[in-house]
C-alpha cells in the first residue's frame, strides 16, 4: 500500500485525528509499519503529530476541534479563557487553549499549539478563574437562557452559588 492510498483511507474515517493503532487497524497494518508510514506522511505535511501515537489527519487542523484526542481515554472540552473567547465574551486572545478534563493537568506542546489540560472533578472548586474582569455580555446574550440552564443545576446550594454569581456579572454589565 502506498502512502496516498493510506491516507486516502485514514481520510475516508472523518475524524480529526487517530491514533496510530486505529490506524493500523484500519490499514491492515502492523503497529510498527503504520508508525513509519504516519512520520513518513508527517515529514510531507500530510499529517500532524498531536503527541505520541496520535495524528491530526487534516491538512489544516481545526487547534480547537482536538481536545479530547489530546486527553484519551478521558473526556475533555473547551472551557476558561478559550471558551469565552470564542464566544465573544472577552477580548484578549488567550495565550494557550485551556480544556477542562478527567485526565491529569497538563500542558501539552503541539506544532498547532500549547494546550493547558485542568483536572476538575464535578464537585471541585478551584480559584484560578474565579474572577473575571474583563468579562463582557455580547449583544446575543440571552438572560433568561442562563436563568434557565441554572434552574438545571440539581445541588440547591451550588444553584444558589451560580444564581448569585451571575447576577454579580449582570449587574457589572448593565
Amino acid at each position: 500500500m502506498n502512502a496516498s492510498e493510506a491516507l486516502g483511507r485514514l481520510k475516508s474515517l472523518r475524524v480529526p485525528a487517530a491514533t496510530t493503532a486505529d490506524a493500523a487497524a484500519v490499514l491492515g497494518l502492523s503497529g510498527t509499519a503504520t508508525s513509519h508510514l504516519l512520520k513518513r506522511l508527517g515529514r510531507a505535511g500530510l499529517v500532524t503529530p498531536l503527541r505520541k501515537g496520535v495524528w491530526a489527519l487534516a491538512e489544516r487542523p481545526d487547534r480547537l476541534a482536538l481536545a479530547e484526542y489530546l486527553t484519551a481515554p478521558y473526556p475533555a472540552y473547551l472551557s476558561l479563557q478559550t471558551a469565552l473567547y470564542q464566544h465573544g465574551m472577552i477580548e484578549q486572545i488567550p495565550s494557550m487553549i485551556y480544556l477542562v478534563s478527567l485526565a491529569r493537568g497538563a500542558r501539552v506542546a503541539t506544532t498547532l499549539g500549547t494546550y493547558s489540560v485542568h483536572y476538575v472533578q464535578p464537585s471541585s472548586r478551584g480559584r484560578m478563574f474565579a474572577s473575571l474582569p474583563e468579562l463582557e455580555l455580547p449583544p446575543a446574550f440571552r438572560r433568561r437562557a442562563a436563568r434557565e440552564w441554572i434552574q438545571r443545576i440539581p445541588s440547591k446550594r451550588l444553584k444558589t452559588i451560580v444564581t448569585q454569581r451571575l447576577d454579580e456579572v449582570l449587574a457589572r454589565a448593565a
